[in-house]
């Protein structure tokens, strides 16, 4: 991976962008992506549109969620502990002992999700696994006036957690899921800037939001763009770690590739014509079956204006929704070259259609 980009990603993940409250890291992805496009613009709600090619035909759109999982204030108790909701699937077995950030109109504030000793709580019974109201915050201070001083009720709260290479092109963080696809579909754009003249399709790549509760800001963006073919990026599961179960979740390795989805809202012709590409380029994929749906915008794309032909890539990622979602560079360095040579593959008017 260039310098360049390497940089650009961990900007990405360093940068917090709760469910909702994705404005700060769509900023980060303006900014980088305007160089490589026509035009850059965002909605009401800040899904956030960089285009290449306008006026090509078809419309291409190439869509990645910019919104991590995170949780928000919902109470301040007497001795100014705070208790939190989730924005999104937030584990909370494995959220105690976190160090945390509340992010307020005034600032950031440092906290850490409280976890008492073990043995202090043995007395107590057989440990059980958490609820997420059993979660508390310390900030610090001791009574609940002083805490709502610095927070509110409805601030977003986000785990602190860096980038770290841990061997080779192996590289741990948070919020791999999904800075690696607003990463992917920025590449797509600087590899496809000098080569716009062979483009016949207009190319919009999408940074949405609010993925992680419903898939809400890919419906705003396929509905207003309207595209005539969508691709989109995101993390899948990697089960060649211990205790997963193959025969349930299949067979997904590190460093074998991106994989492509199909069935559920996958159209066959665009999952055909990826394969061809990745043949044609030597890009190693590999496949996953969806049953009804694949948990990715995706499932909200598909079916937006009488039905959008979708494909799904995504990036093996180890012990997803965790804070140290792992994942390969090498895999990851190939979805770019995947996604722009779709883009140069596809006809000036082509449609996908089922053959019937």
């Amino acid at each position: 991976m260039r310098t360049e980009s390497l940089d650009f990603l961990k900007r990405l993940i360093q940068t917090p962008a709760a469910s909702g409250h994705e404005a700060p890291v769509q900023r980060v992805w303006l900014d980088y992506v305007s160089a490589f496009a026509d035009e850059t613009y965002s909605d009401a709600y800040g899904n956030c549109v960089a285009t290449l090619n306008k006026g090509g035909s078809p419309r291409i759109m190439l869509a990645a969620h910019a919104d991590e999982i995170a949780m928000a204030v919902n109470y301040v108790d007497a001795d100014g502990f705070i208790y939190a909701r989730k924005l999104g699937g937030v584990d909370p077995a494995i959220t105690r002992a976190q160090r945390v950030t509340i992010h307020t109109r005034d600032g950031a504030v440092k906290g850490v999700v409280g976890n008492v000793a073990i043995h202090m709580t043995r007395s107590q019974g057989e440990a059980k696994v958490p609820e997420a109201h059993d979660l508390f915050i310390d900030i610090g201070v001791s009574t609940k006036k002083a805490a709502l001083k610095i927070v509110r009720v409805g601030a977003p709260i986000t785990i602190n957690n860096d980038f770290e290479i841990l061997r080779d092109d192996i590289a741990v963080s948070k919020v791999m899921d999904n800075r690696i696809g607003s990463y992917s579909i920025a590449e797509t754009l600087r590899l496809l800037q000098p080569k716009r003249d062979q483009l016949g399709a207009e190319i919009c790549a999408v940074s949405n939001i609010m993925e992680e509760v419903g898939c809400l800001g890919a419906r705003q963006i396929a509905y207003s763009l309207h595209p005539d073919v969508a691709l989109v990026i995101d993390v899948t599961h990697a089960t060649d770690c211990p205790t997963v179960n193959k025969p349930m979740h299949g067979e997904i390795k590190l460093g074998k590739g991106p994989t492509l989805t199909h069935g559920g809202g996958n159209h066959p012709e665009v999952v055909k014509r990826l394969e061809k590409v990745a043949a044609k380029q030597k890009i190693k994929i590999q496949h996953e079956a969806a049953s009804r749906t694949t948990g990715t915008d995706t499932d909200a794309i598909f079916w937006m204006r009488g039905g959008i032909p979708c494909g799904l890539i995504g990036l093996p990622t180890r012990y997803m929704h965790s804070t140290v979602e792992t994942i390969s560079l090498k895999d990851l360095v190939t979805i770019p070259d995947l996604l722009s040579g779709f883009a140069l593959s596809v006809k000036k008017g082509e449609q996908f259609k089922v053959k019937i």
